[in-house]
């Protein structure tokens, strides 16, 4: 049904993960839990919704990860 999500941190990644890679993931996962590819239209709202609310999820653990032996950029 869908791809593998990739890790997102480095060093897996070479740079920081973009907004798009946050929101592909975060999908692939609502997909996967959800059981749908695309929600019928009676449960669009709420997919979209989690959605949103993982990729902002993501985007807060990946801002807040210490990677040891790396500097932090910024």
């Amino acid at each position: 049904m869908c791809r593998s999500i990739k890790t997102l941190r480095p060093p897996s990644l070479p740079e920081e993960a973009t907004e798009e890679d946050i929101r592909a993931a975060a999908l692939q996962f609502v997909r996967k839990v959800s059981g749908f590819r695309a929600p019928a239209a009676h449960n669009r709202e709420v997919f979209d919704r989690a959605v949103d609310q993982i990729t902002e999820a993501t985007a807060a653990l990946l801002d807040g990860l210490e990677i040891r032996g790396r500097a932090k950029a910024g």
